[in-house]
């Protein structure tokens, strides 16, 4: 959103879920395979982020004034290309062409997409390079904040609480994490048991708020909390989502973090889709 625009509602930003949930759909069908179910799962959260939080311009996605938004896992590509497409960002027709060959929009995002600050995919790199914005922007005395979105899975990677330890260290207020904890990783549930993950969090000298990662209103109030909090503490939402959310036919697979899914199948779940919105 930008600095002139009013606050839209918990209802509008449901709306708004809706429409990244279903765009999803419509870029995936017929693809046979992707990452569908993470990005179901996060749409609120970014709907959240991008339309309630971020100073963003969407027709100039590279200006300097804006807060950065950083995608640490890049497979969840087609979340956030569905944003940019609900953005204005990306058109209609490259949104068309996500996961093909030779696309300008791959299944794992590279920055020189429009509107794409990091390239991600290489797990537990994402909240390093966000500690070191967040800090190349405060040297420069701008008031950009930065927000990353990280798994819990990556919450296996040494370098993640390296980076978690910098920004208490540096005191990098404007940096906020959202830690998308939905309980997957490649090959299943995640591997190593990271709970409880809030607690390790405020170990680190977080801010911490936990919250039911497919509720606009938990996640709104979360962010509410935390830019009332004074200091320069670096802020982070556990955000405990579904994978699939709003598709149960998703929702229940055993192995949802790439799907396979038949060409025949895909208007039945987008049915799914529209039966349950909210």
């Amino acid at each position: 959103m930008t600095t002139t625009q009013v606050a839209p509602t918990v209802q509008e930003l449901a709306d708004t879920a809706y429409r990244l949930r279903a765009r999803m759909m419509t870029m995936a069908a017929d693809k046979g395979e992707g990452y569908i179910a993470q990005g179901l799962g996060i749409a609120d959260v970014l709907a959240v982020i991008y339309f309630r939080q971020l100073r963003f311009n969407p027709e100039n996605p590279e200006w300097a004034g804006r807060d950065r938004f950083l995608m640490s896992t890049g497979h969840y590509s087609i979340a956030l290309y569905a944003v940019l497409g609900e953005l204005g960002t990306l058109d209609s027709e490259l949104l068309a062409t996500y996961g093909l060959n030779g696309s300008e929009l791959p299944m794992s995002t590279f920055d020189e997409t429009p509107g794409v600050e990091i390239t991600g995919g290489s797990l537990g790199h994402g909240l390093g390079q966000a500690v070191g914005m967040a800090l190349g922007l405060r040297l420069d005395g701008g008031d950009q904040r930065i927000i990353c979105e990280l798994s819990d899975g990556e919450l296996q990677e040494g370098s993640t609480w390296e980076a978690a330890m910098a920004a208490a260290s540096f005191h990098v207020g404007n940096l906020t994490a959202v830690v998308d904890a939905n309980g997957i990783q490649a090959d299943g549930p995640v591997v190593l048991d990271m709970e409880p993950i809030a607690d390790k969090w405020r170990a680190f000298g977080w801010a911490v708020e936990e919250v039911d990662g497919n509720s606009i209103e938990q996640i709104v109030e979360a962010f509410d909390r935390l830019a009332a909090r004074p200091g320069d503490t670096p802020r982070v939402i556990i955000a405990r989502t579904t994978p699939g959310t709003g598709v149960p036919t998703i929702v229940a697979r055993d192995r949802a973090h790439f799907v396979r899914i038949g060409d025949a199948e895909w208007q039945n779940l987008i049915a799914e889709l529209e039966q349950n919105r909210g």
